[in-house]
């Protein structure tokens, strides 16, 4: 592969990223970064960590487009395991706890919570410092609680990290590493 990710330090802080994770062409992870067994960052991707720390767990999927930062007067962006992040969202200075899923074109902003077994719907903004609680949904622009998750949100829930953790192989064994 010829186009690598764009992986940079800042003021001498190099993101620390795990070997088995897949960081995609065109993704930028910057500064302090924290990125764990098996997750991956996908096209367009950025993680911008100059102000202050971001930290992503184990086999978690940050889908393309995805836009990660951090507030200097916050706490840092902190993902947690087997975590989903769809398509084009936002994540400013907030915690997603393990297992958690915000949808495509969503935005959580600075303060807020995301509970482990919660979801945020597509396109909903969760406002600072709200806590979206575990088993619901959350969608609307502000977002509130709107009905408790299915079953197969919750299945599929599971299911996603599982199949993201395959794509990251097969893409890493198609493609090799691509990191630093």
């Amino acid at each position: 592969m010829d186009k690598l990710a764009t992986i940079l330090s800042y003021k001498n802080v190099v993101p620390r990223i795990d070997n088995s994770a897949y960081i995609a062409p065109s993704a930028v992870v910057v500064g302090d970064v924290v990125i764990g067994v098996d997750s991956s960052l996908w096209f367009g991707v950025v993680a911008r960590g100059d102000i202050n720390a971001i930290e992503i767990g184990q086999r978690t999927n940050i889908q393309d487009g995805t836009i990660i930062h951090v507030s200097s007067t916050g706490h840092g962006t902190h993902i947690g395991d087997d975590v989903t992040v769809g398509h084009m969202a936002v994540l400013h200075d907030c915690t997603l706890q393990n297992r958690s899923f915000v949808g495509i074109k969503a935005c959580v902003m600075d303060g807020a919570m995301v509970e482990s077994g919660a979801m945020v719907a597509a396109g909903a903004l969760v406002a600072p410092g709200k806590v979206v609680r575990r088993g619901e949904l959350w969608a609307g622009v502000p977002a509130r609680a709107v009905r408790p998750l299915k079953q197969e949100e919750i299945e599929m829930m599971q299911w996603i990290p599982e199949h993201y953790v395959e794509l990251t192989q097969e893409y890493l064994r198609q493609y090799g590493q691509n990191q630093q």
